[in-house]
């Protein structure tokens, strides 16, 4: 057995090894070519609506500016065709590396190969761009969010391992909604194939608008009334589209709610009482590694990968982070951490 694992683990040296330099070839321009004394980060966004995403911007660009770096930060407001033109004009202003936040990783994939061509390299955070010659995709293991969303619920239901549910996936056009689903089915599915768990209501959350999970959450409540355990949500925002049904029914509190990202008003929530749990991705370890790879990537530097996740154009070397289950017994990690105070989330 020791032999076993000494040869796995040279074998992950050595992939790890082939992927850096992989990172290194896919780059434009050549190795021994000039770089500008203070790199200029593209980051374009999908959108700045939600709070989760102003502290990726801040702490992106937080930590570009102590490596030396600049950023220009465009946002999309959930637009494909507004988030092409700012790649665009990202290119045009001659940016040395851009990261990508997608609103629709397929709909970006152009973006990525004019900016390939264009001797720029691309990032894609947290969100997949499919179809293209990607340098390097960052994100939380997000198959394990939806792991550890669909165990908890199973475990905390009111009898253990039995019940109705209403699951909300996140908005078709996100690779991430996928994933996150395909987590849950890995727990649910045996169960739902048993009999055990029944799915009396469920749909896609589109763009993750609160007022569209509210919709189907409105629906599943004239569908079967308050004859369900649980709503598996995808995200904090629906969840919190989902909760304000909830509370015109009278029902908020009574229901199990999970989530996703530990936003500020779903951490209250958890005091409130209205939402059961959610996944907290730490953003800090996010945006600050991201922002690290992004201004090597622009002074040509060579990056070492240790995964790589095919994207249908080829592998993708990635950078994979973990997350943590939350709930108001370890409430308390997001405010050890700094991600919210103790004020922003008890209100004292």
């Amino acid at each position: 057995m020791k032999t076993l694992g000494v040869v796995l683990v040279t074998v992950s040296l050595i992939l790890s090894v082939l992927i850096g330099l992989t990172v290194a070839a896919r780059r434009g321009g050549a190795a021994g070519e000039a770089v500008r004394q203070r790199a200029v980060i593209g980051l374009s966004m999908d959108t700045l609506k939600e709070a989760r995403w102003q502290r990726d911007r801040d702490l992106f660009a937080k930590r570009a500016g102590e490596l030396g770096a600049e950023v220009m930060v465009l946002s999309a407001n959930s637009d494909d065709i507004r988030q092409a033109q700012d790649v665009q004009s990202l290119i045009a202003s001659g940016v040395d590396a851009i990261v990508i936040v997608p609103h629709d990783g397929r709909a970006m994939a152009k973006s990525v190969q004019d900016a390939k061509a264009a001797g720029i390299p691309v990032i894609a955070y947290d969100r997949l761009i499919t179809d293209c010659e990607l340098d390097l995709y960052i994100t939380f293991d997000n198959v394990r969010v939806g792991e550890l969303q669909a165990r908890y619920l199973v475990d905390h239901l009111p009898t253990p391992g039995k019940g109705r549910i209403v699951r909300l996936y996140g908005s078709p056009t996100d690779n991430n909604a996928k994933l996150f689903k395909q987590g849950q089915d890995n727990v649910l599915g045996p169960l739902i194939e048993r009999g055990d768990i029944q799915v009396v209501h469920e749909d896609w959350v589109m763009n993750w608008e609160p007022q569209n999970a509210k919709k189907i959450m409105n629906a599943a409540i004239n569908k079967v009334g308050d004859a369900f355990d649980a709503v598996l949500a995808s995200n904090d925002g629906t969840a919190g589209g989902a909760i304000q049904s909830l509370l015109e029914e009278g029902l908020a509190g009574k229901k199990l709610v999970t989530g996703q990202d530990a936003d500020q008003v779903a951490c209250q929530r958890l005091v409130a009482g209205t939402q059961t749990m959610t996944v907290y991705k730490p953003i800090t370890h996010l945006a600050t590694r991201a922002a690290e790879l992004a201004v090597s990537l622009a002074r040509r530097e060579v990056i070492i990968a240790r995964d790589a996740l095919d994207n249908g154009r080829g592998q993708v070397p990635a950078v994979f982070l973990d997350v943590i289950a939350l709930d108001k017994g370890n409430l308390d990690t997001v405010i050890q951490d700094g991600f919210h105070t103790r004020e922003e989330v008890y209100g004292k």
